[in-house]
């Protein structure tokens, strides 16, 4: 068991979080957009295939030829299938019957997910602040989805289900790439990484959609493709690797506290979605869900109120000490 551990964000890493999550709040947008004419797993197909296509020539320039042996690329195949193929799909299928805002907003339940995955393996500890925080995002996602019941043969619940489902495989990402990718580069995670998810929904898709049996697509289609590929793909995980080997997986995932701010504004003002009042209020709860399972936010005011009442030489408290 490795040990038990919790990292905080390294200051350095804020401008990147920011930049990912422009990156990232705009794939929902070219999800929206592309959602319209092609099926899910040619989506994804599209996406990680031509953000291989970007990736390779600037890992062979930069840090020389891929890794060799099995070995090497299990732990490669495994994250291409929890980071990529998975939630890809899942979120992909979900925004058939939901809006791209609503889905970013689901896909902030991450760091929930990611907190209950990384203390039931051991990585980090299930403190009540954490507890805390998870007890809201639920409670968030539940005011999403309104009064209205959940039923199985509802579009609304599947499309909010499968997007949840995304979050889940995204929080198991984090703790595979912590225990197994945490010494290699950047880019070759990011590179290895929508390679193999290029074989495998290759497979996947030739099987159960036949791509090439497809009307084409009309030109808003295949620049979201692009930009979903060399922006939100290529780009994107370059970023994320680069925040996840130096702060770790809790906090790389924070970034999903911004991502529906841009998704949502894209989806309303080019898309033509509709924001409304619940899917605010739902999303400011999650929100602070995700501020309650940072601390950071708790801890300032803390530090003030101890400041206040014990005056300039007050005894400073520990992280340590106060998650006890």
């Amino acid at each position: 068991m490795t040990e038990t551990k919790e990292t905080s964000i390294d200051p350095k890493d804020w401008t990147l979080l920011a930049l990912l999550s422009v990156l990232w709040g705009g794939a929902f947008f070219f999800t929206g957009v592309a959602v319209r004419e092609l099926p899910p797993l040619t989506i994804v197909l599209a996406r990680v295939g031509l953000a291989a296509l970007l990736l390779l020539p600037v890992h062979w320039i930069m840090l020389g030829g891929l890794p060799i042996g099995f070995s090497a690329w299990r732990a490669f195949i495994i994250m291409a299938a929890l980071n990529n193929v998975i939630p890809f799909s899942l979120i992909v299928a979900g925004q058939r019957e939901i809006a791209s805002g609503l889905a970013s907003v689901l896909n902030a339940t991450t760091p929930l997910f990611t907190v209950l995955i990384m203390a039931s393996f051991g990585e980090e500890k299930l403190i009540f602040r954490k507890v805390l925080g998870v007890l809201l995002g639920l409670g968030g996602v539940a005011i999403l989805r309104g009064q209205t019941p959940f039923t199985l043969g509802d579009a609304h619940t599947w499309g909010v289900a499968l997007c949840l489902g995304g979050a889940v495989s995204y929080g198991f990402a984090g703790l595979w790439g912590r225990r197994h990718l945490s010494g290699v580069p950047p880019l070759t995670s990011a590179t290895c990484q929508v390679l193999c998810s290029t074989l495998i929904t290759s497979v996947l898709a030739s099987a159960l959609e036949r791509p090439w049996m497809l009307a084409a697509p009309s030109v808003p289609t295949l620049w979201s493709l692009v930009g979903f590929a060399g922006l939100s793909t290529a780009l994107a995980y370059i970023v994320f690797f680069q925040i996840l080997v130096r702060s770790g997986a809790s906090n790389v995932m924070l970034v999903t506290l911004l991502i529906p701010v841009t998704s949502l504004l894209l989806g309303h003002l080019i898309l033509g979605e509709v924001i409304e009042p619940r899917e605010i209020a739902g999303a400011l709860v999650i929100a602070s869900s995700l501020l309650v399972l940072d601390g950071r936010v708790l801890a300032f005011f803390g530090k003030r109120n101890r400041t206040r009442f014990d005056g300039p030489h007050a005894i400073r408290v520990t992280d340590k000490q106060r998650d006890r």
